[in-house]
């Protein structure tokens, strides 16, 4: 069998890698890929970009199953057009995505469903938005309504951070983020900020099943101790101890399960991913921080280091909508990835730096691509996040422990990295 993974990052290469492993499968084709789904065997890059060439391709090459990464083919619809021509095809539609791709959907969708959220209002008129702000104070989240690649959120701790955010994000004259919704306006949704730890909650969906995926924490902040400006990630780890059982329960009770029967009830069939990120409170009541419709990254990577069942199998039960027929099975030990990012990310990302000291992928570390393309002597930075090292082992600590060990060997001009990926657990 052959398939197709839509999208060029770190979670698409974690998908491929781990598709590639089934014994079904002779080909994953990648689309448009990095350098490091370039430099694997058992996969190929396309460069096919456009959805309805893209169809044409898996109609001609047969391809049994197409699984969609990024958040930006699935917000234009990618979905749609493979299902109006019969191929067989894992992710949201263009309507279903709305649950990631504007905020102010998502939050009026919760509130309309009685799911747990931070209150909110959203805004237009960049004179509310700031009075707004003064009126309620900080700190406060300031949200851009729209995708955003991780970087439309601020965690404004200061009133100036806040109304700085504000500009940025809406004021016709400064709007440097340059988000817009589908309906070409400009808008914030500015929520109350909310204590207590995050974690990641990523589920399958076939549309009326539901399977819960392992646990994970992602590292939002640029910087060590949680600093710095929020980025896509730098890092997580799987599974996370703060999702007790207890809390497991209250998430697929309160959150997951509504979300899906939300959907079905104004109209829309949920199926895919479905990535909700938590805010757990000391008394382990999560609140749901943001929806998105795909996989996490850099969650994905150390999720699919543990995954031992054949995810190939387990998405063609997804979709043939029999979810009910599937039991994960998971690898015992702890993952943890450290992403690597380029020089000046996350606002101005410097590309073209030679990468070094590659080690070759073996059972307990695997360096999983993003921002990466072939060079004349091996791969070149071509993003923001660059590389995730990912490493299995007994213990979080032996887990970082294996995955900074390994990142010690690789090189490129400028590289960040946070150097306390997984602290949370380990203060645990």
């Amino acid at each position: 069998m052959k398939v197709l993974v839509i999208g060029g990052g770190g979670r698409e290469h974690a998908l491929a890698w781990k598709l590639s492993d089934s014994p079904k499968v002779q080909m994953v084709y990648v689309a448009p890929g990095n350098g490091g789904t370039a430099a694997d065997a058992k996969l190929q890059n396309i460069t096919i970009t456009d959805f309805h060439a893209l169809a044409d391709f898996v109609a001609a090459e047969r391809i049994a199953l197409t699984v969609v990464g990024p958040e930006g083919p699935l917000a234009g619809g990618v979905v749609d057009v493979f299902r109006a021509r019969g191929l067989r095809v894992f992710g949201p539609t263009q309507a279903a995505a709305l649950l990631e791709s504007s905020k102010a959907f998502a939050k009026s969708f919760m509130q309309r469903h009685g799911i747990p959220t931070a209150a909110f209002a959203t805004f237009t008129d960049v004179a509310a938005a700031h009075a707004h702000v003064d009126q309620q104070g900080a700190p406060i989240v300031i949200k851009a309504d729209g995708l955003a690649a991780g970087k439309g959120v601020v965690v404004a701790m200061t009133l100036a951070e806040a109304h700085e955010a504000i500009d940025w994000m809406l004021a016709p004259d400064h709007n440097r983020l340059g988000v817009v919704h589908n309906d070409g306006v400009a808008r914030v949704v500015i929520e109350q900020f909310l204590e207590g730890e995050e974690a990641s909650f990523i589920v399958l969906c076939d549309g009326k099943n539901v399977v819960s995926l392992a646990t994970s924490q992602d590292h939002k902040r640029l910087l060590d101790n949680d600093q710095g400006p929020n980025t896509g990630g730098m890092g997580a780890y799987s599974p996370a101890p703060v999702v007790t059982p207890n809390v497991h329960a209250k998430v697929m009770h309160q959150i997951i399960l509504p979300t899906i029967a939300g959907m079905a009830k104004d109209g829309i069939t949920f199926t895919g991913f479905l990535y909700a990120g938590l805010m757990i409170d000391a008394n382990g009541d999560p609140r749901t921080v943001e929806f998105n419709c795909r996989m996490g990254d850099p969650e994905t990577q150390p999720i699919m280091m543990r995954l031992k069942s054949d995810l190939f199998d387990v998405l063609m039960h997804a979709t043939d909508g029999s979810l009910d027929k599937v039991e994960l099975e998971w690898d015992r030990r702890v993952a943890l990835g450290v992403v690597m990012a380029a020089h000046g990310y996350p606002l101005d990302p410097r590309k073209g730096d030679v990468i070094t000291g590659l080690p070759a992928a073996v059972p307990d570390a695997v360096v999983f691509h993003a921002g990466t393309v072939p060079g004349a002597s091996g791969p070149v930075t071509s993003g923001g996040r660059v590389l995730c090292v990912t490493a299995l082992a007994d213990s979080v600590k032996l887990a970082q422990a294996r995955a900074y060990e390994v990142l010690r060997g690789i090189h490129f001009d400028g590289a960040q990295y946070r150097r306390d990926i997984g602290h949370r657990a380990i203060k645990r």
